[in-house]
């Protein structure tokens, strides 16, 4: 394709990590979202087979037949403690999570509003809703005012992002939550990028904002980033969940995840709880990194999350510079439309706790040599 939009995959030949083998060649790895470098964590392997070998290795069937493990059963609880919440419910991926979030709680007669610039998930669950799709302006609390306004009748669900996935800026959710409640609208998070990375006990973009149930009742947060491992769940209260589970589609018809990943996923959270000098490494990699490229003059969008776009525009110089990147030994995907706005692809860089200083220099060394 002449306007450098055909998508090809990149095959790995190693595990996730900071150094990586791709296509039987070496690069340091700059676009994964593995922010806390747990994905090859020796704990989360062997809790991983400690699972397999407790559990076996598929689930055998959907929830609500027989494939409901003692494992979900704990990880569900773990995730309710964690979050402050009564209960939690586990999906195969974040996508089915906003899927059965907005398919189950809305129809025809009522409204979504999300962020112009919310993960496509979510604008996907709101159309299969078939309830009315308004959008506000992103990260805009009077433009989801003046939406509101115009829209009151009937229930009202506000969808946003808590860390964008390509902007990597933080929603201001204590604007959003009280603009939510002036007109009795619920809000949802989809928290995929922020949990687990921001607040000083790892909960997310709630717990950096000091935020709890009541002003944000609904919460989804994913498990195949910060805490390596794979899968998503909603947490709320009983009345919540036990909705979801009676009537969410993309719940009930679906094979239950295998439980040896609930196995893993349960020591993932002690880990961010216990290992909070990641966190903390991780935010001194990313103010090295920002203030080094503020010295470089590269065009680094505003953002305090692991996530650093590199706004290029045209989408085959992206291209172009990903692909001089990785000649030289690094590896940074180029993001362009649809999953961006058109003109603005971008290199997406992503920093994470298994990164050393030094692979962060030579990353902005390199930027630097071929931009």
């Amino acid at each position: 394709m002449t306007q450098g939009l055909l998508r090809r995959r990149q095959t790995l030949n190693s595990p996730q990590g900071p150094v990586i083998r791709l296509n039987d060649r070496e690069a340091l790895n700059f676009c994964s979202n593995d922010y806390l470098g747990l994905a090859n964590h020796v704990a989360l392997i062997d809790a991983l087979k400690q699972g397999a070998e407790k559990y076996g290795v598929g689930s055998g069937a959907s929830h609500m037949i027989c494939g409901y493990s003692e494992a979900h059963v704990k990880l569900e609880e773990r995730i309710a403690e964690f979050t402050g919440r009564q209960r939690a419910l586990i999906f195969s991926t974040g996508y089915m999570a906003n899927l059965a979030i907005v398919t189950s709680l809305l129809g025809r007669s009522d409204t979504v509003i999300g962020d112009r610039l919310n993960h496509a998930s979510m604008t996907d669950a709101a159309q299969l809703s078939r309830a009315r799709l308004k959008r506000y302006k992103h990260a805009d609390p009077q433009s989801l005012d003046n939406v509101l306004k115009k829209n009151a009748e009937g229930k009202t669900l506000v969808i946003t992002d808590g860390v964008f996935s390509m902007d990597g800026d933080i929603a201001p959710l204590r604007e959003l939550t009280t603009v939510c409640r002036a007109y009795h609208a619920w809000l949802a998070v989809d928290d995929a990028h922020g949990f687990g990375v921001l607040g000083d006990k790892g909960g997310g973009t709630l717990n950096y904002f000091d935020l709890g149930a009541q002003e944000v009742p609904v919460l989804m947060a994913t498990f195949g980033k910060a805490l390596g491992t794979f899968g998503a769940f909603v947490a709320g209260d009983d009345e919540l969940i036990e909705m979801l589970m009676q009537t969410a589609r993309s719940y009930i018809y679906t094979t239950a995840s295998p439980p040896a990943l609930a196995w893993a996923t349960l020591r993932a959270i002690e880990l961010i709880e216990q290992e909070t000098w990641r966190r903390e490494y991780l935010h001194a990699l990313i103010l090295r990194f920002k203030a080094g490229a503020r010295q470089l003059n590269l065009p680094i969008k505003a953002s305090e999350t692991p996530i650093q776009p590199l706004i290029i525009g045209d989408a085959r110089r992206a291209v172009e510079i990903s692909n001089a990147l990785l000649d030289k030994g690094i590896f940074i995907s180029a993001i362009r439309p649809p999953t961006v706005p058109k003109d603005t692809s971008r290199l997406r860089i992503t920093l994470t706790a298994a990164h050393s200083e030094q692979q962060v220099d030579r990353l902005l060394e390199t930027l630097a040599a071929v931009l």
